[in-house]
C-alpha cells in the first residue's frame, strides 16, 4: 500500500542571488527538474507526494501536515546549524522523516568538526588548520604548502575557486580573507593531496553498504595530479563521474570499508556521499561525508544504479524504504 510522502527541499529560485551574495550563494539548492524527478519516482511505486518545499514552508504546515513520513533533501539558508533546522523541527512534532536527523547534519557540514571525529576514528583525512581574520598564519601553519582554502561548512564546492590552492603566505592571506568576509566563517585551511578524487555514494543501516565507486573526472583525466573539484569546473561541465572507477581491486576495497566507516562514524542514516582524495602513492584521505547528496540527473545517485542493474525511482524508493524500516512502517 502507497504511503504519504512528505518531500522538503530548496530550490534554486528560492535563493535569488544579487550583488551581495557570492555567485555561488544558492549552489547547493535543487533545480526544480531535481525534484520533479524525486516526485515521480515516489510516484512510480504508489506513494502519494506533499511538496512542502523549504524551511518557512514547513513552519506553515508544520501543524496540519498529513504525511506518513517526510523525505528531506532540504539544505536551509543561514548558518552551520541550517541543514539541521527540518529535521529537528519534524523530530519535536514526532513525524517520521527520511535521511540523517540533526546532530549528524550538524556536525556534518562543519568539516572541521567531523575531520576531529575521523581522526578520533582513526579515519585518513587530510591535516588542517582553522584561519580567522586577525590569526597568525605562520604561527598556523606546521603542514608547509601547497594549501587548500575552504569554506568550514559550506557545500557544494562553494568558495572554491583555482586560487583556492596556495603556495605562499600572500596566497594564504587572501583565501582565508576571502572565506571569512565573503562567506563569514572561519577557513578551513588542508594539506593539499596531489592525486585523484572519487566519491561513494553508501546506501542502509543494518549494515549500510557502500556503492560503486564514482571516480572524478576533469577534461577527460581521471589521473587529476594537481587539479581539483571547482565551482567554475562544475558550471561549466569540464567535471563528470567515471563509474565503474578505474581503481584496483585492492585500492576500491579499502575506498569502500572507509566510506562505509565514515558513514557510521558520524552515525549518519539511510544514503549519504563520502568523497576521497587518493595521493600518488595510492593512499585515500576522506575529505568530508555529505549526508544530504544532490539527487541531480548528473550526479552519482543516477549513474551508480546502471551497474546494479537498477534505476534512479528504484533506488529512490529504497532509501525511502530504509527510513519506513526504521520506523516500523514498511507493510
Amino acid at each position: 500500500m502507497g504511503k504519504v510522502v512528505g518531500l522538503t527541499y530548496d530550490i534554486k529560485e528560492d535563493w535569488v542571488v544579487d550583488g551581495a551574495d557570492p555567485q555561488d550563494a544558492n549552489a547547493e539548492f535543487d533545480r526544480p527538474k531535481t525534484i520533479d524527478n524525486v516526485v515521480k519516482a515516489f510516484e512510480s511505486a504508489g506513494h502519494t507526494v506533499v511538496r512542502i518545499g523549504n524551511i518557512n514552508s514547513l513552519l506553515r504546515q508544520l501543524d496540519s501536515l498529513k504525511v506518513d513520513i517526510v523525505f528531506n533533501i532540504c539544505e536551509g539558508r543561514q548558518g552551520r546549524n541550517r541543514e539541521s533546522q527540518v529535521p529537528v523541527l519534524l523530530e519535536m512534532k514526532g513525524i517520521p522523516f527520511v535521511g540523517a536527523d540533526g546532530l549528524c547534519l550538524g556536525v556534518t557540514l562543519d568539516k572541521v568538526v567531523a575531520k576531529k571525529l575521523f581522526i578520533s576514528e582513526g579515519i585518513p583525512t587530510p591535516r588542517f588548520f582553522i584561519a580567522g581574520l586577525n590569526d597568525n598564519l605562520k604561527k598556523l601553519n606546521k603542514i608547509g604548502f601547497p594549501l587548500m582554502v575552504k569554506t568550514r561548512h559550506e557545500g557544494s564546492s562553494k568558495g572554491i575557486s583555482e586560487k583556492s590552492r596556495v603556495y605562499d603566505y600572500k596566497g594564504l592571506e587572501r583565501q582565508v580573507k576571502l572565506i571569512n568576509e565573503v562567506y563569514g566563517q572561519t577557513a578551513l585551511v588542508e594539506e593539499f593531496i596531489k592525486g585523484m578524487e572519487c566519491t561513494v555514494p553508501v546506501l542502509g543501516n543494518n549494515p549500510p553498504e557502500a556503492m560503486p565507486i564514482a571516480q572524478v573526472s576533469i577534461d577527460d583525466n581521471v589521473k587529476l595530479g594537481d587539479q581539483f573539484y571547482t565551482f567554475e569546473r562544475i558550471a561549466c561541465d569540464r567535471l563528470r563521474y567515471v563509474i565503474p572507477a578505474k581503481l584496483s581491486k585492492t585500492l576500491e576495497r579499502k575506498i569502500k570499508d572507509l566510506a562505509v566507516r565514515v558513514f557510521q562514524c558520524v552515525e549518519c542514516r539511510d544514503f549519504g556521499r563520502v568523497d576521497f582524495r587518493i595521493d600518488e602513492k595510492g593512499r585515500p584521505y576522506v575529505l568530508e561525508i555529505n549526508p544530504l547528496p544532490s539527487l541531480d540527473e548528473e550526479d552519482v545517485f543516477h549513474l551508480f544504479p546502471k551497474l546494479l542493474g537498477s534505476d534512479f525511482n528504484k533506488t529512490v524508493n529504497k532509501i525511502l524504504n530504509f527510513g519506513l524500516e526504521r520506523y516500523g512502517l514498511k507493510p
